[in-house]
């Protein structure tokens, strides 16, 4: 038994791993709940939809940007710090975006949390995760992980739709948001890392500069890099535009004595994406440990691209959107085990949490351009109907580029002793 191992059974995988997904279900879930507020500071500040879909975008950009910078210094210096000075600057931009009056706050107190979900995103959590997991049940610990995320998703959006149907004045709803927001620093305790001490004699290991050469001359991490920028635009197009477009068309829901608003079905829907995507996202994590994850992302794309286009072929009612929200759950994160894990496996866990954190940079450049292109086109044509199309060619082109990577780990590991 390796070093790694006997420290590593001090303390059972399972704490990092749940840790981390009860972090990214607070992150993720509040995120994921800005969709609620589009039509509210629209109204409120007298700007059209563009204002907040752009700070909602620009919070993405930076949050890829920061990703592979983090990744590092989560890698190199610890992950708990790390994600712990994330949860602090979410906090604090959340805060801002709640007392903000007029654009310019409003855009910085996003682009903060953009800073902040870097640090306690994805990237770092994944890393001490890989890192912290027996190798037979990566695949599975990372589905966790997400599936966290997605629990939040369900959890935090209805309530926050909700919350704002009661309250009708977001500035009360995002500070409510933002205090909630807090529980993710003490729960950093959970990320600790004991690590292992170089032993004498060891080979000199890798640097964070050989690591990205190493990477970057492999092709299949191009292709990856690119299908994860397909995932982002999907994500945040649905994420902060789909309640905006069920509000447009006025599609309410009355069953059982029980009344929704066009906004609070829309609010329910991406609940809905995000209790089923819990299940997705373990079922691909599941088939990422049985057969190869970049078939599955094929897979998985396709499958996107064909719930897209059944969505809107069919009449829009209430059954329809919440059909739409359930099959798309299944299909919304299974990306990130699938992708996250694909990485680990070509290129090893010591730099997990750097290398994810570029290909990241891709989702999120996607998240830019599907959230703040969706608000822009919506402006200009007043309609989605543009959004829709593009995002069901990218969906193939997803696809056609995950096929053709080999699913090799490089040749350095296959000279190493296995983990």
């Amino acid at each position: 038994m390796s070093t790694s191992t006997l420290l590593s059974s001090q303390r059972s995988f399972w704490v990092p791993v749940l840790c981390g997904a009860v972090i990214l279900t607070i992150g993720i879930g509040a995120r994921q709940s800005f969709g609620i507020f589009q039509t509210p500071i629209s109204a409120d500040l007298g700007v059209g939809r563009e204002l907040w879909s752009f700070g909602n975008a620009l919070s993405m950009l930076i949050m890829g940007l920061f990703s592979p910078f983090v990744g590092n210094v989560a890698d190199r210096f610890g992950t708990a710090r790390t994600v712990a000075v994330g949860g602090i600057l979410y906090v604090t931009g959340m805060l801002m975006m709640a007392a903000a009056t007029e654009g310019v706050l409003l855009t910085l107190g996003n682009a903060l949390t953009g800073i902040a979900m870097a640090a306690a995103g994805f990237g770092p959590i994944f890393g001490v995760i890989t890192r912290q997991t027996p190798p037979a049940q990566r695949s599975m610990a990372l589905g966790v992980a997400t599936a966290g995320g997605s629990f939040g998703q369900f959890a935090v959006v209805p309530f926050v739709s909700v919350l704002q149907d009661r309250l009708g004045d977001w500035h009360a709803t995002m500070l409510v948001l933002g205090l909630v927001s807090a529980i993710m620093v003490p729960l950093t305790l959970g990320l600790r890392e004991i690590r292992a001490p170089k032993q004498a004699g060891a080979a000199p290991e890798q640097s964070s500069r050989e690591a990205l050469r190493e990477a970057f001359g492999t092709p299949g991490f191009w292709l990856l890099t690119f299908g994860f920028f397909v995932c982002g635009f999907h994500v945040a197009f649905v994420g902060l535009h789909l309640p905006a477009y069920i509000s447009d068309k006025a599609v309410g829901l009355q069953a059982f004595g029980v009344t929704l608003s066009p906004l609070a079905l829309g609010g329910w829907a991406i609940g809905l994406v995000g209790l089923f995507n819990i299940a997705g996202s373990l079922l691909w994590a599941w088939l990422g440990g049985r057969h190869k994850r970049k078939d599955m992302l094929t897979l998985l794309y396709l499958l996107r691209g064909l719930v897209f286009v059944l969505f809107l072929a069919l009449p829009l009612s209430a059954a329809s959107v919440l059909a739409f929200a359930a099959a798309l759950g299944f299909l919304w994160l299974g990306t990130v085990p699938l992708t996250s894990g694909l990485v680990g496996y070509l290129f090893g866990a010591k730099y997990m949490a750097t290398l994810y954190g570029i290909v990241f940079l891709s989702h999120q450049v996607g998240s830019f351009l599907g959230g703040w292109g969706a608000g822009r086109l919506y402006d200009i044509n007043g309609n989605y109907d543009l959004m829709w199309g593009v995002s069901i060619g990218l969906a193939l082109v997803a696809a056609l580029v995950n096929w053709p990577i080999r699913e090799i780990p490089v040749a350095r590991l296959a000279i190493q002793p296995a983990e």
